[in-house]
């Protein structure tokens, strides 16, 4: 017989079964609430993190948003705290800009202090510091003071070193005869030079000597352009003067016309000169795409301390070669030179020019500029306690330094910011005012790299582009369509 069979009635089942559904009903909203819950945490947990602790990273190719070397370098020169007083309101547009901007240096260093000022809530304030602009800035370190319309890393860390400097150099530019123009906006004019070191501190003042009977003693640097006029005889004599008291020199000096070097004839004899016929011709400014061979590049820099942090070429239009005399009081200290593709060509470069050796046209290597130096043991403007080179010994002679460039184009408005040239100027102002200690601060960052393609690299690109692409796309049509015939 069969066995019978037992029926559980539903009201007598284990109430485990029924915690079990239960459990198993509310087990998706409960999962989704504790995600939600963990969710919103982490997003206020990220959010309290991030305002606490301002973290960022540069991507860029050229490490724009980063502080550059030169920059950390003026912030470690701070011995006192740099007061940074910042006219605008904190929590406005303009006051989150500026503080982005200044963030960097105060995580760089210690001495950098920002106070925000708001100048509808503080108008006496801002009227006592001379404040006319929204968003100005007032630096304040030791006994100086800077004020800033305008704002970025370069102008910022020139504004900083500035006011490190305790005793700025003289620097005088000779005028009066038509030189260069200190103050001239034309494409030959100084202008932007003289704009770039008055924004490192340097003081620069304009010297007539048919007004003055001799160069100041209290100038450190002196520099000569070419002059339009001849320079009278006694103009002449004080350069010379000046050179014999110890005087450091910069000459700008262009490729002489058909009237000489316009009275400047005495400071060639001086320096022990000598200057080739003609002017450079380089075949390598076609390969820097430049519009005339007639730029003389100088990119194989000399071991010296002037020229240890310059890269890339510097472009000299139309210069002169130079070239010291032997036996010479003056020491050679370093040359500027040419690569081994030019030389000084002494017809018009019209056309397809060549080197003509009957000509009296050398072949390159060719110096456009020359690095004289020779001891001085007594010299008005010397002082031991500023110059950086004679610290060893008080009574060792100071070293006079002159510069003689063969081209006064590289530094005239319409060529300075080309190649290196004014990473070169300032090298320049530096090593021959005897002040090394002065920050060059590099120039704007640039993403965009050049791409420079030699001929055949463009014609292979070209037909790439013309033939072979397509070539390959038609190739890719045939096999499709000979693979479908088959099927």
């Amino acid at each position: 017989m069969p066995e019978p069979t037992v029926t559980t009635p539903i009201d007598s089942a284990p109430s485990g079964s029924a915690l079990a559904v239960l459990f198993r009903r509310l087990n998706r909203p409960a999962a989704d609430l504790s995600f939600l819950l963990l969710l919103i945490a982490v997003v206020v947990l990220s959010g309290w993190l991030i305002a606490r602790h301002d973290q960022s990273w540069d991507l860029s190719f050229s490490g724009r948003h980063s502080l550059s070397d030169e920059s950390r370098g003026v912030l470690a020169a701070l011995e006192d705290p740099l007061n940074i007083r910042i006219f605008a309101a904190p929590d406005g547009k303009l006051g989150r800009t500026i503080e982005q901007a200044i963030a960097p240096y105060r995580r760089a260093s210690r001495w950098v202090r920002t106070d925000f000022i708001d100048p509808q809530l503080f108008p006496e304030l801002a009227r006592a510091a001379d404040v006319r602009l929204q968003g100005q800035l007032v630096l304040e370190y030791q006994d100086r003071r800077v004020v800033l319309d305008r704002l970025n890393e370069r102008i910022l860390t020139n504004a900083i070193a500035r006011l490190q400097l305790q005793d700025p150099p003289w620097i005088a530019v000779l005028e009066g005869h038509g030189e260069r123009a200190l103050n001239g906006a034309g494409p030959g004019d100084l202008r932007r030079f003289a704009q770039l070191l008055m924004q490192r501190g340097l003081r620069l003042q304009p010297l007539d000597l048919a007004l003055l009977p001799q160069v100041p003693d209290n100038i450190d640097l002196l520099i000569i352009s070419t002059p339009s006029i001849a320079l009278f005889p006694g103009e002449a004599l004080a350069l010379i003067s000046y050179l014999e008291r110890g005087g450091n020199l910069l000459w700008l000096l262009d490729p002489p016309g058909d009237d000489g070097l316009l009275g400047l004839e005495p400071l060639q004899t001086q320096l022990d000169l000598q200057l080739l016929p003609g002017q450079i011709v380089d075949a390598t400014a076609g390969d820097l795409r430049l519009e005339a061979p007639t730029f003389a590049v100088v990119e194989d820099w000399p071991s010296h301390p002037l020229t240890a942090d310059l890269s890339g070429p510097a472009l000299f239009p139309g210069a002169v070669a130079l070239k010291l005399d032997e036996p010479s009081i003056w020491l050679q200290a370093a040359a500027l030179e040419t690569g081994a593709l030019s030389w000084n060509e002494t017809g018009p470069v019209r056309g397809e020019v060549a080197r003509d050796p009957d000509a009296g046209e050398q072949r390159g290597p060719l110096s456009v500029g020359l690095l004289l130096t020779r001891p001085v043991t007594s010299a008005p403007q010397y002082d031991p306690a500023r110059d950086p080179i004679d610290h060893q010994r008080l009574d060792a002679p100071r070293r006079q330094r002159i510069a003689v460039l063969g081209d006064g184009d590289f530094l005239a408005n319409a060529h300075l910011d080309q190649g290196a040239n004014k990473a070169l100027a300032l090298q320049l102002v530096r090593w021959l005012a005897h002040r090394e200690d002065l920050i060059a601060v590099p120039p704007p960052a640039n993403d965009r790299v050049a791409l420079v393609l030699t001929p055949l690299r463009m014609l292979l690109l070209s037909a790439s582009a013309l033939f072979f692409m397509p070539g390959l796309l038609g190739l890719a049509g045939l096999g499709i369509y000979w693979s479908r015939t088959r099927t």
